[in-house]
């Protein structure tokens, strides 16, 4: 790994002092370090590039921020089978397992070759209205259709692999990966998934039957949601961090993606601590 890539949460606490010290130790082990054009501006480095280069050119991508801009960063490098090393520069993250006095020990382990990845499944999320389509993007943790405030309930009709499963009247569907298991879908009462597994989570938001309840189908389904509702004020969100608006009859199609990312795993911490310490299992 001789190219490696820097992408910070620019508003995170003492980014710039962190990022300025970790580039100094990169290059003294040898390495060159791509960094984007507005980090690099800030600390003072010549040559900055767009975040799309640092997805081209980079062999390795270390990510300074939280959760949210690990996805931003797993969008970028889609076809592209870059490792990519979380580091969490805030509370501790399910994507971002490396806390910022681990960093130099966990890229040395990197360097040496000593480390394991984690390859997760993405999603491919489509919008087919009046037979054109008009989304086409792909997706880390979940694909959600929901409602504004004051609108009301959402009647969606959902299939699976073409065959009926049923139809949802409610505040909103989530549609998510097993990494995305333990984000919004997990508020609104969905299972929580080991990363790994072949699997895609359907949840739907406060339904207005509730039989309605979460279910688990392999990532080999085509999942397709119908809009049937008259309702205006529909959206799609990707992520939670790509918005859509969405209409009557629109056609929304989610299948796992062609590619995966690779997320290096922290060497300190499996998932299960993760989740013990996120959701403070066992605290009295």
């Amino acid at each position: 790994m001789k190219q490696i890539g820097i992408i910070a949460k620019l508003s995170a606490p003492d980014v710039d002092e962190t990022v300025r010290t970790f580039v100094d130790w990169v290059g003294r082990q040898g390495r060159e370090v791509i960094l984007e054009e507005e980090l690099a501006e800030r600390i003072d480095i010549h040559g900055g590039v767009g975040r799309k280069e640092i997805a081209e050119r980079a062999d390795l991508i270390v990510v300074m921020g939280g959760d949210g801009t690990f996805l931003s960063v797993a969008r970028l490098v889609m076809g592209r089978p870059i490792p990519i090393l979380g580091v969490n520069m805030g509370g501790l993250g399910f994507l971002t397992e490396v806390t910022v006095e681990n960093i130099y020990s966990a890229v040395e382990q990197v360097f040496a070759g000593k480390y394991t990845t984690s390859e997760r499944v993405m999603l491919s999320a489509r919008v087919i209205r009046s037979g054109e389509e008009i989304v086409d993007q792909e997706v880390l943790n979940d694909v959600v259709i929901n409602k504004g405030a004051m609108a009301r309930i959402i009647e969606m009709e959902a299939f699976v692999d073409g065959r009926d499963l049923t139809t949802f009247r409610a505040d909103g569907l989530i549609i998510c990966t097993p990494t995305g298991s333990t984000a919004y879908s997990l508020a609104a009462g969905g299972p929580i998934i080991y990363p790994t597994l072949g699997a895609i989570s359907i949840t739907p938001i406060c339904p207005f039957t509730l039989t309605n309840r979460p279910i688990i189908v392999p990532d080999s389904c085509t999942i397709e949601i119908e809009l049937k509702s008259k309702e205006e004020d529909m959206y799609l969100t990707l992520d939670g961090q790509i918005g859509y608006g969405l209409q009557k009859e629109d056609r929304i199609e989610v299948r796992r993606a062609k590619d995966r990312i690779v997320l290096i795993e922290s060497p300190y911490r499996n998932y299960f601590e993760v989740l013990r310490h996120k959701l403070r299992w066992g605290v009295r």
